[in-house]
């Protein structure tokens, strides 16, 4: 259903974006660089985290890794990364196929800064061999997002 979920996303939003299923998988950001042919960094890794009662969604580019300094100076709390079980009931996409679209209900997206620096990211789209080829703007706008500075 995840994936079907991502399909009707952007069939319903931006029907000019492709989901793209390989044969390979892209559950990893290198697993899925070499899936899509682009640098590690292009990957844009969906990382579902808890802020006191509330879930979020946190978009970065690859090889980026939160900076608990600056999201604790944002939120006021130290990020607390959901089990992969919560991580299915939330979002309905599976660890390595999470993704900001075609959520069963809305949460909250925040976009690293990091992602501005390419002209296309290539996040996840529901299952851990389906992504897109976005625009980092493009995606921020689909899902809502604000962008923030949290990653080292």
């Amino acid at each position: 259903m995840s994936l079907q979920s991502v399909q009707i996303f952007f069939a319903e939003h931006a029907p000019d974006i492709a989901v793209i299923v390989t044969d390979a998988s892209s559950a990893t950001v290198a697993l899925a660089a070499e899936a899509h042919g682009v640098e590690p960094d292009q990957i844009a890794k969906t990382i579902c985290l808890r802020i006191g009662d509330e879930v979020v969604l946190v978009v970065t580019a690859g090889t980026k890794r939160l900076d608990n300094r600056k999201f604790k100076d944002r939120f006021g709390v130290k990020p607390r990364m959901l089990g992969p079980e919560d991580v299915v009931e939330v979002t309905s996409h599976p660890v390595g196929g999470v993704c900001p679209f075609g959520l069963p209900s809305p949460l909250k997206v925040y976009c690293d800064v990091s992602l501005k620096a390419f002209d296309q990211v290539v996040p996840a789209a529901g299952a851990t061999n389906s992504a897109v080829h976005i625009a980092p703007g493009r995606m921020a706008e689909l899902t809502d997002a604000e962008w923030a500075d949290l990653c080292q």
